[in-house]
């Protein structure tokens, strides 16, 4: 068997025709099969001659997640987990808001491995500093967004010199973990917020909900969570930990995983995406890619449609066969939306290596939003996928670059845009959609599968009822 060399880092990372010519050019003489690796992505190259020449085909083994090891903090079934639960009642209390508690599934479930907990102080400041983490081994892991937990002073003073601390749901008043090895230390709010957002003007949705009126402190430490979080709001099912989804790709025997991670309805323009991004991975020699269609489950803005009927939407969307099931996982992504541009895309694409993602679809503007007082767009929208080209410790995931999409008068579907003929192409914003479904306005045909558009008209008839409170209307966890 042949080695070949890391192969080089194109801006999207694929193995292209040119790619492909190069390692059949190399693999004159060789029989057999050609293996190489891009980081912790591994390649096969089944190669057989015939009267036409080198034939080949491509395989892959799902990526491996950061650290080498998904991280698993929810304590066994057993009787471990009572023992845990009476030890948690004799420690001092950390009360936990609704994005405390998303947080505590995300590291439970491990979409930030390596990371064990809440981040302690130096874990903090190479997020902001560096938008990464360094190991013990040396190598570095990608982590943009920070992951830490606000007190105030009189929760500090209760916990004085312990070591642990319990978690505790406010909303339910039960223990939901233990925080290990505590560390305490300040909470900077203005250096966090400019660093992560790259400014300090008022009204960022997430600032807003979580660190202005937080605590001065932040506290660090190893989580051990007593059992899974669940919210009992029929969703669960579609809250498929990263485990999970790596164990449902090996099922369905996927040799590619590509995701998409979406906060808003699916129209006929993303399913066109990811079905050319399929096409593409089958021209590529794939011979099963499947779909990751990932829609973020944690908190939003209130102008942003509710997770319980974007799972409507989507599930439409599947029914009226605009995706293919059978090459489609749909699932909740449990992070909070931070709205932080460059900065938080990094933090979305890591979080999909964890789940066996070894290619991610990004678009323009991801994670962007309007500039909160200034009438503008907050991020150059080009930026984010310029970023997750060269972010550090992304290497290794094959980024794959939106195709401008909007709706073509003349053939009177979505369609890839044509320069040559841009006078054809109708654009139809986030904004623009979501006014023709408040007034009950029919989008032109082929914009969105009717079952879809459907749910998305019925969303905004029960929200202009005066009864309705349209502001962070999600569940709480159980």
């Amino acid at each position: 068997m042949a080695s070949l060399a890391k192969f080089p880092n194109y801006t999207n990372q694929t193995l292209n025709s040119r790619r492909i010519s190069q390692i059949q050019s190399r693999a004159k003489t060789t029989h057999g099969q050609i293996s190489f690796r891009n980081s912790n992505l591994s390649w096969n190259l089944k190669l057989n001659r015939s009267s036409r020449g080198l034939k080949m085909a491509v395989t892959a083994s799902l990526i491996e997640p950061d650290g080498g090891k998904l991280v698993d903090l929810v304590v066994p079934v057993g009787p471990t987990r009572e023992l845990k639960r009476r030890e948690a009642e004799t420690l001092p209390r950390v009360e936990l808001g609704r994005v405390d508690l998303e947080w505590v599934q995300v590291l439970s479930e491990g979409w930030a491995s390596p990371l064990r907990g809440f981040m302690r102080e130096a874990e903090f400041l190479q997020t902001l500093h560096f938008s990464s983490l360094r190991l013990d081994d040396g190598s570095v892991v990608n982590m943009s967004v920070p992951i830490v937990l606000a007190i105030d002073d009189s929760t500090k003073r209760s916990i004085g010199d312990g070591t642990k601390v319990a978690l505790v749901d406010r909303s339910t008043n039960k223990v939901v973990a233990i925080l290990n090895n505590i560390e305490i230390y300040k909470h900077n709010k203005e250096e966090r917020i400019a660093r992560t957002w790259g400014t300090t003007a008022p009204g960022l949705p997430y600032v807003e909900e979580t660190i202005t009126h937080a605590g001065n402190w932040l506290i660090g430490g190893d989580l051990e969570v007593i059992k899974p979080i669940k919210y009992n709001d029929g969703l669960d099912d579609y809250r498929l930990s990263p485990a999970q989804l790596r164990e449902e790709f090996e099922k369905r025997g996927a040799d590619a995983v590509f995701a998409f991670q979406l906060r808003n309805p699916v129209h006929n323009g993303h399913a066109l995406l990811m079905t050319d991004t399929r096409r593409r991975l089958l021209d590529m020699g794939y011979k099963n890619p499947v779909l990751l269609l990932h829609p973020l489950g944690g908190f939003t803005k209130a102008d942003d449609v509710p997770l319980s009927w974007r799972m409507k939407q989507h599930q439409k969307v599947l029914e009226d066969g605009v995706l293919n099931p059978d090459s489609t996982v749909v699932a909740i992504f449990p992070s909070p939306m931070h709205y932080a541009g460059p900065t938080e895309v990094q933090w979305h694409a890591k979080a999909r290596i964890n789940a066996g993602a070894n290619f991610y679809i990004v678009g323009r503007d991801p994670a962007g939003m309007s500039h909160p007082i200034e009438k503008r767009d907050l991020y150059d929208a080009d930026h984010g996928k310029k970023v997750l080209s060269m972010a550090p410790g992304l290497e290794k995931l094959n980024i794959l670059p939106f195709r401008v999409a909007a709706y073509d008068l003349k053939k009177k579907q979505m369609d890839f845009f044509d320069p040559s003929r841009k006078d054809d192409f109708l654009f139809i914003s986030g904004t623009k959609m979501r006014t023709l479904a408040r007034n009950r306005e029919s989008p032109p045909d082929g914009f969105m599968c009717p079952g879809g558009w459907q749910v998305l008209v019925d969303y905004y008839d029960s929200i202009s009822k005066p009864e309705t409170n349209t502001k962070f209307r999600e569940a709480v966890a159980a």
